[in-house]
């Protein structure tokens, strides 16, 4: 019995003792539940307002198709642009799958003639132009662009053996100078005044193919063009070989219609992020290895 009551009042001394701690640490514990209550409340309404923001600006941003991005390119481009079998792949490719994504869009894309990207981006045929095509005075009458995302040379194929030795003797002899209709390549070597060799001069391919192949059959003397795809020609043709002087540098960016100002904020945005995450750097590398 004497042990039965000793338990007991140790059993109510003991509850006595908790239910004091309790009734000590309720105000305190009280305060720390109502602050993390706030702070989770914070957190989540700042977390609402981000998603309510990111959703709000998706549904400003108006598509060819609605949920698609619609991106012409010219598709004879390497490494910016080429056909894998069936798929159209290369830089471009995968940057504009990249923003897509970011936009929660599915990239189409469309093979077309380079020189037709503009007028179909300017019409709303397509959404977006990408091709490594560079910003120009003239194009952005037509369209607006995105900003930069690659750096772009201009280059200059001559066959081995050619009187050609630089870019001077090419400018100031009576070459015939081939490019691909619509480039940079065609505008700049068709400017006589800042640098080019004039029109009369100049012979225009549908792509950068063509214009090797005439190259290799003596029809013209050089050919203007950017400088991964002149690698990837040399490469590939024997007895050609590229100055070592390029002609021009320049940046290359995304065309879109200038009545559509919502895209062109999102692509920057999208493009801004995937720049700081490295994204970018990581498939220019994979196409363009500096190591």
């Amino acid at each position: 019995m004497k042990t039965f009551t000793r338990k007991l009042m140790s059993v109510i001394i003991a509850a006595s003792f908790c239910f004091g701690l309790a009734s000590c640490s309720k105000t305190p514990a009280a305060s720390t539940t109502a602050a993390s209550s706030e702070t989770t409340t914070a957190a989540e309404s700042k977390a609402s307002e981000s998603e309510t923001s990111a959703a709000e600006s998706k549904a400003e941003i108006k598509t060819v198709n609605a949920g698609k991005l619609t991106m012409a390119t010219n598709a004879t481009f390497p490494p910016y642009e080429f056909h894998e079998g069936e798929k159209i792949v290369g830089i471009d490719a995968e940057i504009a799958k990249a923003v897509a994504d970011k936009l929660g869009l599915e990239l189409v894309i469309e093979d077309v003639e380079f020189d037709s990207i503009i007028a179909g981006v300017q019409s709303g045929k397509y959404d977006i132009g990408c091709a490594g095509m560079t910003v120009t005075e003239d194009r952005l009458k037509s369209v607006n662009f995105s900003t930069s995302y690659a750096t772009g040379i201009q280059s200059i194929i001559v066959k081995e053996g050619s009187e050609i030795k630089t870019i001077d003797d090419l400018v100031k002899g009576k070459y015939k100078v081939g490019v691909q209709s619509g480039t940079t390549g065609d505008i700049y070597m068709s400017d006589a005044e800042n640098g080019g060799v004039g029109e009369d001069r100049i012979d225009r391919f549908k792509n950068g193919n063509d214009a090797v192949i005439a190259l290799l059959a003596g029809k013209i003397d050089a050919i203007c063009i950017d400088n991964e795809p002149a690698k990837a020609y040399v490469e590939a043709n024997k007895g050609l070989s590229i100055l070592s002087t390029p002609f021009t540098e320049e940046k290359y960016a995304i065309a879109i219609s200038k009545d559509n100002e919502a895209l062109l904020t999102a692509i920057n945005n999208a493009l801004d992020e995937l720049t700081k995450d490295g994204t970018i750097a990581k498939i220019i590398e994979k196409y363009i290895p500096t190591k």
